[in-house]
């Protein structure tokens, strides 16, 4: 049975049976006498929960050694080239048989639910990512964030938790590393120690390795959603408000250059994703990430991936040599994943050269400080150029900034929505449109807040109007609550 994904037996030497002190059941201890029993319960009681987590950490980790050595037999045993071809069920089967062939061998007795779990972690170590996958497969995980082989923090609606899934050691952890990074044609070792890839089904993972992470390997995956979220569930989740909404579906549809600004967390890639939904699918997209992560739903999308350089340290493509080449392939729209160095020049440029509707993201924390980012950016790229002449590029090329938040209760807003209307002198003139307006916190620290328009009508009123975008003049009226 199965024999299509098992290799053919060698002779090997029998391998000794494991200890049956390590293997059998603890065995029950001797009943207390009656005057015993009649001593003190309460204080056995916390003694007896203290000895039931004792037995079940001792529990997990008996299973966490015979995991890793039916891992090790079943690399022996399985016929890894069938492997891609053969269907879930058939192969669950075959490494269930396997595994109870060796615990058989090897005198190793489990119950039913150990054993299903056993065989489960096993399928996970041979196709999947190991303990990670059943983090993976929980749609209430959003991050997860792995602190060396024996701490993994989750999280779970806006809040960091602790999981009790751990990797028996670094070189567990390693070579689940390693599986991930080569599956994109990147690596990771001494002298490369930090890495940037994604899973297959388009997460962000970034690793760091030792000696540069000092207790083990740091590993931070950002999951995506299996459903992708549009402009309509960003609202129901209270993200936004229908007026917002009909104004940026203005703005982006009418080719106005959009910025999306917040920090780590925030939102900003969920938010370009919902933006993007806007523009016509007539036209055609060209994206630069450094991993592909963004999810359009058009049809004319050219998705574009940067390199790092090679073990020779050659064959770097940098995110600036893909927009340099993005701007002779005849695109409408540019959309860069996120803006972090010199690519901030040919962006500006394109924005500023028939490139209108082209969309990115910045680290800030606001409108403002989403600018002051673009000039320090120009000034690290070693452009040498007058501050009124960087703010005069950045002022006719950018036209609108959404501000994305984390909130202190874990909540994603979009807390600002700002125009750029031109120069003031040396300074860039800015109008908030759109803002969230916090009143205080619940009981249970939940933010307390509601949206508002600012009472500013939109200085792109009149190209709205043209374009046939011609928006009520109520929605930029302030609310009060």
């Amino acid at each position: 049975m199965f024999s299509r994904y098992k290799k053919q037996p060698a002779a090997q030497p029998v391998k000794a049976a494991a200890q049956p002190a390590e293997t059998a059941a603890p065995a029950a201890q001797a009943a207390p006498t009656p005057a015993a029993t009649a001593v003190a319960r309460r204080p056995q009681k916390k003694a007896a929960e203290v000895a039931g987590a004792d037995r079940d950490r001792k529990r997990k980790e008996r299973l966490s050694e015979i995991k890793i050595e039916l891992h090790r037999e079943l690399l022996e045993n399985l016929n890894l080239a069938a492997l891609e071809t053969a269907a879930e069920a058939e192969l669950r089967a075959e490494i269930s048989a396997i595994a109870s062939e060796v615990l058989e061998t090897r005198n190793i007795v489990l119950n039913r639910d150990d054993r299903s779990q056993l065989n489960k972690e096993l399928y996970d170590e041979v196709t999947g990512l190991g303990p990670l996958e059943t983090l993976l497969q929980d749609d209430t995980v959003n991050d997860i964030l792995v602190n060396g082989p024996h701490q993994i923090f989750v999280e779970r609606a806006g809040k960091l938790e602790i999981s009790d899934i751990t990797f028996k050691d670094e070189k567990h952890l390693m070579r689940i590393i390693d599986k991930i990074v080569s599956a994109v044609g990147r690596r990771v070792d001494e002298s490369n120690p930090y890495v940037d890839a994604r899973l297959a089904d388009g997460s962000r993972f970034n690793a760091m390795v030792p000696p540069i992470a000092v207790d083990g390997s740091l590993v931070s995956i950002r999951k995506f959603k299996k459903d992708k979220l549009g402009i309509d569930d960003l609202v129901n989740f209270g993200a936004f408000t229908e007026e917002m909404a009909a104004y940026l579906q203005a703005a982006v549809s009418t080719r106005l250059n959009v910025i999306v600004s917040g920090g780590t967390g925030s939102g900003k890639t969920t938010t370009l994703n919902a933006l993007s939904s806007f523009i016509d699918d007539a036209e055609r997209i060209l994206t630069i990430e450094d991993t592909a992560e963004l999810q359009l739903q058009q049809t004319h999308v050219g998705r574009m991936e940067s390199r790092p350089p090679n073990v020779e340290g050659k064959g770097e493509v940098s995110p600036r040599d893909c927009l340099k080449n993005a701007l002779r392939m005849r695109p409408d729209r540019i959309i860069v994943g996120e803006t972090r160095g010199a690519e901030v020049i040919d962006m500006l440029q394109a924005m500023n050269t028939g490139h209108d509707g082209s969309m990115t993201t910045i680290h800030a924390n606001s409108a403002r400080d989403g600018i002051s980012r673009l000039e320090n950016m120009i000034a690290m790229a070693g452009i040498e150029m007058p501050i009124k002449a960087v703010r005069s590029q950045i002022a006719s090329a950018v036209n609108l900034i959404v501000q994305a938040s984390r909130l202190q209760d874990g909540s994603r807003r979009m807390t600002s929505i700002t125009e750029i209307t031109g120069m003031e002198g040396d300074v860039i003139s800015m109008q908030e449109i759109f803002r969230f307006q916090r009143v205080g916190l619940t009981p249970d620290n939940k933010i307390i807040g509601h949206f508002t328009a600012t009472g500013v009508r939109s200085h792109y009123s009149e190209r709205f109007r043209l374009w046939g975008f011609d928006l009520p003049a109520s929605i930029y009226d302030p609310t009060t609550m």
